[in-house]
């Protein structure tokens, strides 16, 4: 199995990536090992998605991270979420998209 992910920083951004072993993948962001992602610890698994061939999460990630369209909605959608579980009155928050 295969799988598209976000997670978000301490710095409160989304980062999309794919791999093939999510908590090996998640324990390496939170240990370091990655350039990126190593100075926004720690990193919150927020969604992913599973594909049967790498191919099909290669691309999917691409098209999150790079079109504007398919990042946009699923930025809004997680940002909309992560924030009205910090906020448990649900009241209603503007999201801004990056």
């Amino acid at each position: 199995m295969f799988y598209v992910y976000f997670i978000i920083g301490s710095h409160g951004k989304l980062y999309v990536g794919w791999t093939s072993d999510l908590r090996e993948r998640m324990k390496s962001h939170n240990s370091g090992e990655s350039e990126y992602t190593k100075k926004f610890r720690p990193w919150k698994l927020i969604y992913y998605e599973a594909y049967l061939s790498g191919a099909e999460a290669k691309d999917r990630e691409k098209k999150l991270k790079y079109r504007g369209r398919a990042k946009v909605f699923v930025k809004q959608r997680l940002m909309l979420s992560v924030k009205q579980a910090q906020n448990p009155k649900g009241a209603r928050l503007s999201v801004p998209v990056e």
